[in-house]
């Protein structure tokens, strides 16, 4: 850890004394989603299939008399996933901040925390890969953990926005060692947005580093971004890289239309690079939007059977209330 996040961390971390806290508020918000999809291809090109999501959302906090701001964020989701370190559905991500001015935000987040790589490692064409059966094993960074803290610098200069994370390891988890991670997002052009973020992902007893990077301009109804992550695994068949573009065009306030597409390769040196493609226009009234879209995806197991190429459509409803 670098000797200015040191700094910040040492300074919140001094300050957390007990006090009385000042009143504070907590508020609710929710959201649902119906969907139906057809792929064809693949091994079970079986007709359409019906998906529904649901979410609440409780967010809240107040400012303490020694003039820190303390928040709490806690989800619950029928469709958590269960492949977590807890496994507690429906209970999804929760977490803790506490900040103030001058030294930073401390978040303690003890389900679904995102490390500084794993926030801004997302594709700009939306994750089309994750659509499609059997799909390309999921682009990896360290991403995703438990009992992770991440601490936002405060700002050092007008549009730059500085992160790290930490993630701890130890014999009680399966014997990996600790993980640090580092980003910086840049706003200070109007209309542009400059991300990269570098560490480890050490969630295993092998070592592996990661690095993304982000770029995105907005010139009137047009938005066009850019993405690379980069995953370099100690067992070299698990490394993983995602290349992404999407273009985006504003209609109106209400419609949108965006193009994407995604390529991913992993570590096998026989293995076909998994291409993904997609086209979708969206449309938001109110707190309801609807959305079509239509998919292609090709080698999706890293393989050239037929099996392997798959098209897809969807119509979905959210509803954000």
């Amino acid at each position: 850890m670098n000797k200015f996040t040191k700094i910040g961390l040492s300074a919140l971390a001094g300050s957390l004394v007990a006090v009385s806290a000042q009143a504070g508020s907590m508020s609710v918000a929710g959201s649902a989603s119906m969907a139906v999809e057809h792929i064809n291809g693949g091994a079970a090109s079986t007709g359409k299939s019906w998906s529904m999501g649901n979410q609440l959302t409780f967010t809240g906090g107040g400012e303490l008399d020694n003039g820190m701001n303390v928040s709490l964020s806690f989800v619950i989701d029928q469709g958590d996933d269960t492949s977590d370190a807890t496994g507690t559905t429906p209970f999804d991500s929760h977490s803790v901040a506490v900040g103030m001015d001058g030294l930073g935000t401390l978040t303690f987040h003890g389900e679904g925390g995102g490390s500084a790589v794993g926030d801004m490692d997302g594709s700009a064409a939306g994750g089309i890969w994750d659509n499609f059966q059997a799909a390309a094993n999921e682009p990896k960074s360290g991403k995703s953990s438990d009992d992770m803290i991440t601490y936002a610098l405060p700002e050092v200069m007008d549009g730059l926005a500085l992160n790290t994370s930490y993630t701890p390891g130890g014999t009680g988890f399966g014997g990996a060692a600790s993980s640090i991670s580092y980003s910086a997002t840049y706003t200070g052009v109007e209309g542009l947005t400059v991300a990269y973020g570098t560490g480890e992902d050490n969630t295993t007893a092998v070592e592996a580093d990661a690095t993304a990077w982000k770029i995105a301009y907005a010139y009137g109804p047009i938005t066009v971004t850019a993405t690379d992550l980069e995953y370099d695994h100690g067992t070299a068949t698990s490394d993983r890289n995602m290349d992404s573009q999407a273009i985006s065009y504003t209609v109106s306030d209400e419609l949108s239309i965006t193009y994407g597409v995604e390529e991913i390769t992993d570590g096998s040196a026989s293995s076909e690079k998994a291409e993904f493609e997609s086209i979708s226009a969206s449309y938001t009234s109110g707190g309801m939007t609807l959305t079509v879209s239509s998919q292609e995806g090709k080698n999706i197991d890293y393989s050239t059977t037929a099996t392997q190429d798959q098209e897809r459509w969807a119509i979905s409803a959210a509803f954000a209330f």
